[in-house]
Order: C-alpha cells, then structure tokens, then sequence
C-alpha cells in the first residue's frame, strides 16, 4: 500500500499542472455500481471491497469516503495510511477540498470515471478558493497498476420476446417519442443496465450483473450499439440489423459524440446535417468525458427517458419474476432443510425448531466443514439446479455473530467463522434467472437466541410487516414510507444505517432505479407507481455481536380502497418472496394481533406455493416451519 500511494504521489507531482489532489472514484466509464475486475480501481488503491466509496490521495494523505452500509468493514480493511470518512457525518470530499486544500490546488480525475452532476458539483465547491478539476488524459491508477486484470470478451446474448415482454422497435418508438416531446435529436445512453433494457441484449462483462460494456446512441432517425464487435455473434448482426441498429467499435463512441454534437451522426454517413439540435444525456449516469465533447448550450440534462419505462415492468416481465422467485423460494427452504439437518448432525444444535440440544458430533466424518463460504456455496448449488438459472445477482453475504454485523460482509474462505449454534446467521443472497432477478435475506438461529436477539428480531419484523401491508395515495415516494419499517426500532432506541428498499431488474441489475424506500433526500424525487418491483428490507445491527436483516420483494400494485379521497388511487404491494421466518427467534408477547395474523397468512401461503415442488422430507419440514403461531405458541 505505501508504495502504491508513493507511486500515485509520483505521478502527481510530475504531472502538468502538479496535482495537490487524485480523486479515485468506484465507478466505470458507466457509473456502475458494481464494475468489472479490472475497474476496480478503488479497491486497488485503498483495499477497502465494499461496493460504494470515493478516494481521495493528497500529497501527505489518504482518505476513503463510504456510507454507513460500510463503516464497521471500512475501519477493518483499510490501514493506518488512510482515514475513514463517514458519509453523512463527515464533510463531504468537496467540501473537504474546498476547506483543506490551498487556494488554486488541482485535483485530478479520470472524466470517463465521474458523473456529469458529480464533477459539477464538485467544480461548483472548488470555485470558491480558484481550485480547478483536472481531467486527466490517462487513469493515474491504471498506470501503477502492473497487474491489472484484462479485459474480458464475453459473447453478447439475445434476450428473447418471451421473457423481455417488449420489441425493440417499441422501444424505440418511444424513446424517439420522448426526444421529439423535448425537442432533442439524440440521446447517449451510458448506464450499461439501459443499453441492455433497451437493445434486449444481456451478457457476462460484469460479475452477477447480466450486462455488456457498451454504450448506445439513438437519434431520431438512426440508432447504433457501440462493443468490442469481438462480442457480437451472427445471432446478435442479425438482431440488430432487423431493429436498424448500426454496430460501431466500443472506443468509437467518444468520436461519435463529437458528430452527434454537430450534427453529422447518422446511419452509416448518410443523412443531411442537422441545425440547431439538442442532445440528451442523464447527468448521473453521462460520464464527463462524452459531456465535454458537446456544447454545454445544446445539452439537454435530465434523467434518462428509459428509466423509468425498465422500473415499471410489463406484464411477461412481472409473471417471469413470480415464477423466479417461486424457483428461488424452492432452492432457499431446500437450503434451510439441508442446513438444519447439518447443524443438528455435525454441531449437536438444537436446530431451527425448538428441539432438545443433541451430543455433538463435530469430528464425524463424512460432512463438509461448516463455514460462511462452504454453506454459501451450498446454497448456490440448490439454485443452480433450478429453472433458467443463470447465476448469482450478488455475491452471497453469508455472515456468522459479529460478522453478521457488518452489513455487506463478503466472506474469504480464509478468514471466515465456522457457524455457530450459538450465534445469529444471516444471509442476503440472489439469483439471476432468465425471468427474473432475485434478493432475499433471512436470519436463523440454530441454538438458542438470548431475549435480547428476539426482541430485536422482532422489532425488525414489525417493521417488514409495516412495509408490506403499507396503503398509499398515488404520489407518495419511498422517502415518505422509509418511516414505516423503523418506528418499531425506534421504539427501543435502535435504528439501521441502509435504505429500506431498492428496485429489482428483469434479469438485469439487483439494484436498479430509479425509485427507493430510504431516508435519504434522492428518495423523495421518484413517487412509487404499480408494476414497479421494490424490496421490503429492514434490519438491526450491533457490532461485534450479531446482524438481523429480514428481505422480500415486492411488486406495487393498485389497491382496493373503501374511498378515493381527493381521486388519486391508492396503492400497496404484492409480496413475491416465499421463504418462512423463524419462529423461534419471534419474541411472541410483543406481536400483536395483527402482525400475528400476517406471519400465519404469509406461511400459509409458502406451504400452498412451495410445498408441490418439495420432497416428502422437505415438505415435512417446511409444514413444521408455517404452522400457525397458535399451534407452536
């Protein structure tokens, strides 16, 4: 580390202008959220994993800024050569430029690596003492970086009419539509999730995300798909050519954007130029480096026009993200099934029902080793065995007592527990299906839960049951409802540092815009809409002791209200995840009536669901799992 941070110092002070600052942002040349191995550039520099992060290396110091998400993993990962900065407690890295750097400092970045509205925010605070943003011609990083993993060529794939629910000539029918409203001839499309949405492609470039580097250019009269054309197979010339889409080189882009600010873009050369022409580009996915090859006066910045049309899923696209998590629903009791039986048989636990505790056995021989990686891969394989399964959405967060705390804990088959039947265990897992996407999280004991994990469990209960059964007005954004999956936390003085829900893709992205359920502001700028996928997830983490999350997802829907008071329409949701909770860490006396009734309804309809899918041995289990509280109190 300290000689990759004298490294970057190096290249800083022999730059032209020296630079009093390199910011070293997590994203792509598409603002992705998760990115590729070779992109992991923040990783590089700082050895911090977590998926959100900014770095910033000065000429005598190293900061790495993250959200609460991953404060506790953070102070464990990163050494003494870096300073944690906590994202709404700290100030944030302009201000912290801004405050702490001399007067005319310059601080370098890659532009293809920043946002349009992220450098102009930044821009707009360094102004105040003559500070400048740089934008570097080569990725200082990647020039330190001497093993840097290549790039891959992985095949490009037709997503077929069967399970996208929607032609690409419709979609750009209505792409064009929008351009023609807002009176701009074109549009860039950088988020790698839209060019897939749109082009019905998917691919394998980025881990657990079924998308392709690439970006897309649509005009009123000419659309074209930038890619390593090393990618495109026949199928995919031909999918393309039959939508009047033009393949062009994947580095070709930046000279196209040139054109298409001067009006010269056009299928294979031919058309007339165009006067006095606007382009459209989202500010928060539009990397600066595309932005500074247009005129600032003839931008159009607002968020993407396909956004919002891939968040409100059509009706193949809902019925194929039932069936997945049905699918999904299977793999995870199966999972719980084989897990239980292991804990009792290998580790003497009393299981996950409320059964005498039996001799331990851990030295027989026969069985895996029970650690967060070995179940996890456990797990993966009752998944893959499933219908359309096409791989992970996510990587597994399998986490045994304290590391449970940490609340996006990636486990290393090096350094990860043993699970313990004394201890909470926590997993968030996924799949990509060819019909759906899924998330679900679920928190287990196999031993026996202090009064104190079950009141907490139950607590974050109460509030996924507040959220599921949540009826709003047309109107009302994630912002507004965040509340309701924290009052029963609150109640006791506790609390999470995450969002309560994101969106969900099509098999494409786990996490996708551009709604959520959080508290923070950008939640209150998109309102919930019916047929938009959301996931129901609060939690409670104390560290160094244990983790409890509690996740499904949802589908809003239109809700049968007794009145329509001022004729908005209401709406609610429809949940789609179908795994029981435990029983046994439910502190009884603290549900009500309600709530009571709710769990009953909802393991009634797991049986009923997934009971027809499940062996004798697994049925039994899943009956003994959703009897009613009644029965078991």
């Amino acid at each position: 580390m300290a000689d990759t941070l004298a490294a970057i110092r190096s290249l800083m002070a022999s730059h032209s202008p020296p630079l009093d600052a390199l910011i070293v942002p997590s994203e792509d040349s598409h603002q992705s959220e998760y990115v590729s191995e070779r992109d992991k550039r923040r990783h590089f520099v700082s050895g911090f994993t977590g998926s959100a992060g900014l770095a910033l290396i000065t000429t005598s110091g190293a900061f790495l800024w993250t959200d609460g998400r991953y404060f506790l993993q953070a102070t464990q990962q990163l050494s003494d050569q870096w300073k944690l900065m906590k994202i709404g407690e700290d100030p944030t890295v302009e201000n912290w430029i801004a405050d702490n750097l001399p007067k005319d400092a310059a601080v370098g970045v890659d532009p293809w690596c920043v946002s349009v509205e992220t450098a102009q925010r930044w821009e707009q605070a360094f102004s105040k003492k003559n500070q400048r943003l740089i934008q570097l011609s080569v990725n200082l990083v990647d020039e330190v970086w001497k093993d840097r993993p290549p790039a891959q060529y992985s095949p490009v794939i037709v997503q077929p009419l069967e399970f996208a629910g929607q032609a690409v000539s419709d979609k750009l029918v209505n792409v064009r539509e929008k351009l023609t409203r807002e009176k701009a001839y074109g549009i860039i499309i950088t988020a790698l999730d839209e060019v897939a949405w749109l082009y019905n492609i998917r691919g394998n470039d980025v881990d657990y995300n079924p998308v392709v580097h690439a970006f897309a250019i649509v005009t009123i009269e000419s659309a074209f798909f930038y890619v390593d054309k090393r990618k495109v197979s026949s199928e995919v010339h031909n999918h393309m050519v039959q939508n009047g889409i033009e393949i062009k080189e994947y580095n070709l882009v930046e000279f196209d954007v040139s054109l298409l600010g001067s009006g010269q873009l056009s299928c294979s050369g031919v058309g007339e130029e165009v006067k006095h022409l606007v382009t459209w580009i989202d500010p928060n996915s539009c990397c600066l480096k595309l932005y500074s090859k247009l005129s600032s006066d003839q931008v159009l910045m607002q968020q993407s026009p396909l956004a919002l049309p891939k968040a409100l899923k059509n009706p193949i696209e809902l019925d194929g993200l039932r069936k997945a998590h049905v699918r999904d629903g299977v793999a995870v009791v199966q999972y719980l099934v084989w897990l239980d039986n292991q804990m009792k048989e290998i580790c003497g636990a009393s299981g996950y029902f409320l059964e005498p505790k039996k001799t331990c056995e851990s030295n027989k021989l026969g069985y895996i080793k029970l650690t967060e990686v070995t179940v996890s891969d456990k797990l993966e394989s009752f998944r893959a065995k499933q219908e359309h399964f096409k791989g992970l959405s996510f990587p597994t967060i399998s986490s045994v007592g304290p590391n449970a705390a940490v609340i996006h804990y990636s486990p290393k088959a090096e350094t990860c527990r043993e699970l313990d039947a004394e201890s909470i265990y926590l997993f968030d897992s996924g799949a990509q299906y060819q019909d759906g996407t899924t998330d679900i999280t679920r928190t287990v004991h196999f031993g026996t839960p202090s009064n104190h994990e079950k009141a907490c469990y139950t607590a974050v209960l109460q509030g996924h049951i507040a959220l599921d059964t949540a009826v709003f007005p047309n109107g009302t954004t994630g912002h507004a409802l965040d509340v309701l999956a924290r009052v029963p936390l609150w109640k006791d003085g506790l609390d999470y540092r995450h969002g309560t829900g994101h969106g969900v893709g099509s098999y494409l992205n786990v996490h996708e815009g551009p709604h959520l359920i959080s508290f923070r502001p950008y939640a209150r700028n998109v309102p919930l809409q019916a047929s938009m996928t959301v996931t129901n997830e609060p939690g409670y983490y104390e560290d160094e002791c244990f983790g409890i999350r509690l996740e499904n997802v949802l589908i809003v829907k239109d809700a049968n209200t007794k009145f329509n008071f001022g004729q908005k329409g209401y709406l609610s949701f429809e949940n789609i995840t179908w795994v029981p909770y435990q029983k046994k860490l439910m502190d009884l006396t603290l549900l009500n009536a309600k709530e009571i009734k709710w769990i009953d309804s909802y393991h009634s309809a797991c049986r009923q669901i997934l009971a027809p899918r499940l062996n004798e041995q697994e049925r039994a289990w899943l009956n003994k799992a959703t009897e009613p509280i009644g029965a078991t109190a």
